[in-house]
């Protein structure tokens, strides 16, 4: 099985791939740099927005490029404060090769407020950065694994966002796909 994801960031390939091996044996993940077409720091809508725009920007890519995926991947973290207060998440967008198309969403994690304005300007990576004193937390296990103290890692958050929208991938009772209805 051929899986294409809409990233090259080690950690959100390895999420993902964690994610697809709870359910498959044989497959092959592929990351490829596609853009998101939102900022930086995607607000609210924005999130599903990026990562439902990776998805398909790579089926474009598979049709230029005669690639015959099963799965294409999109993920997006942002900020948003839809609950009423701001959180972290990541929205992931699994497209198949019939495209029947599901998400799902990582578990998120809260912004003190005096983060939000400069988070939103610049993006978390950069923020985190700077707080901790590191450089490109984002490609490893993110500035969450400093926060939860190497509990949770962005891996963990892409995985299971994946796996989250992979519900309606694996139960045939649990998504929009049209029923067939037999002929008598």
């Amino acid at each position: 099985m051929q899986i294409l994801i809409g990233t090259q960031n080690p950690g959100k390939i390895k999420g993902a791939k964690e994610a697809f091996q709870n359910y498959f044996e044989d497959f092959e993940i592929e990351g490829i740099k596609v853009p998101s077409d939102v900022g930086e720091e995607p607000v609210n809508l924005e999130i599903y927005e990026g990562s439902r725009n990776r998805v398909d920007h790579l089926r474009e890519y598979a049709i230029e490029n005669h690639i015959d995926a099963d799965y294409y991947l999109g993920i997006e973290s942002g900020i948003t404060n839809a609950l009423g207060k701001w959180v972290i998440v990541s929205v992931a967008v699994i497209k198949d090769k019939e495209g029947y198309e599901s998400w799902g969403m990582s578990p998120a994690f809260p912004v003190p407020d005096q983060y939000v304005k400069k988070i939103i300007e610049t993006d978390l990576g950069q923020v985190m950065d700077h707080i901790f004193k590191e450089e490109d937390l984002r490609s490893g296990k993110g500035g969450v694994s400093l926060l939860t103290k190497g509990v949770v890692s962005r891996i963990d958050q892409t995985k299971e966002a994946f796996v989250m929208a992979l519900t309606q991938h694996i139960n045939d009772v649990w998504n929009d796909k049209p029923v067939l209805k037999k002929e008598k």
